[in-house]
């Protein structure tokens, strides 16, 4: 089997991320039990996630100058990643400030910094969106790049992955190059109002929708009336952070290499459990061998 050629287009983070027994709140002042700081961004996950799961993975996005940059294109690049497109930006990388309670639910505040100015694909970039069996792409940086890569994608047969978020209006550009979208259960309502009482409304906006459950598993339909709901993988979960994201790859890596899209839910449902084991965004992020052990065929 060839391997699955995907791009990325989204957002590099550095990740800090704090551990306490409950979530802060406003106002209140509360001791942490342990820290890392690791790299992150939905973008830099994702590609992360894409090359662990067994695709040739290349990466679009922009990083600061400062030292957070350094080590985000570094550790990006051992993580198997192509970072040729990864662009430096003068001053800040984004930063995530991440905390994680007990029960492995979280809350994130982003500042983008370079992801802000991550603007007007340049042909070589545009070359490497063209060149790939699958686009992926998320909504941490302008709307206006993600739209232009997935023109591009389209017209060359690229497949196109949106996972839409955060969420935010969609320019119609956009929507009519999306092959799958993907969202959360916060996100669906942000963009039709509906949740899982009415997933189908989802696919008013592509003709491929999957809608993450979380603890509950996924749901996946299509326009040509297939509705299915994928089962949870159970797991002792550490910390969602990132969960989501190996989701996405995984869906995209799974269908690249030619799985029908119920089945790459599925595969793709076990890598969000396997990434949900660990504490981190990019550090948690699973291989394929971890996906495989917990993937249950239909």
């Amino acid at each position: 089997m060839a391997q699955t050629r995907v791009a990325v287009v989204g957002s590099a983070n550095m990740d800090l991320v704090a551990t306490a027994p409950a979530l802060p709140r406003p106002g209140e002042t509360m001791l942490g039990t342990d820290f890392v700081m690791v790299p992150g961004g939905k973008g830099a996950n994702q590609a992360i996630a894409a090359a662990r799961a067994g695709a040739s993975c290349a990466f679009l996005g922009a990083i600061g100058s400062d030292s957070f940059g350094v080590t985000l294109k570094a550790r990006i690049r051992a993580a198997g990643v192509d970072t040729g497109h990864l662009r430096v930006v003068y001053g800040i990388s984004g930063v995530a400030l991440v905390m994680v309670n007990a029960e492995g639910e979280n809350a994130i505040l982003v500042t983008p910094g370079a992801n802000g100015a991550f603007t007007d694909l340049t042909e070589e970039e545009c070359g490497a969106v063209r060149a790939a069996d699958v686009l992926v792409a998320q909504l941490e940086i302008p709307v206006e790049t993600v739209t232009e890569a997935a023109v591009a994608a389209r017209d060359a047969g690229t497949r196109v992955v949106l996972n839409a978020a955060p969420a935010r209006p969609l320019p119609d550009d956009l929507l009519a190059a999306v092959d799958v979208l993907v969202v959360n259960e916060r996100e669906a309502h942000a963009l039709t109002g509906r949740g899982r009482e009415d997933p189908r409304a989802l696919l008013d906006l592509a003709p491929r929708a999957v809608l993450t459950l979380g603890a509950e598993g996924a749901w996946y339909g299509d326009r040509d009336g297939t509705a299915v709901h994928v089962p949870p993988v159970k797991v002792d979960v550490v910390d969602s952070t990132a969960a989501g994201d190996a989701f996405t790859a995984a869906l995209a890596v799974g269908w690249g290499e030619g799985r029908d899209l119920v089945d790459a839910v599925r595969w793709a449902a076990a890598a969000g459990a396997a990434c949900a084991r660990r504490l981190g965004a990019s550090v948690a992020l699973p291989f394929r061998a971890e996906i495989d052990e917990l993937y249950t065929p239909a």
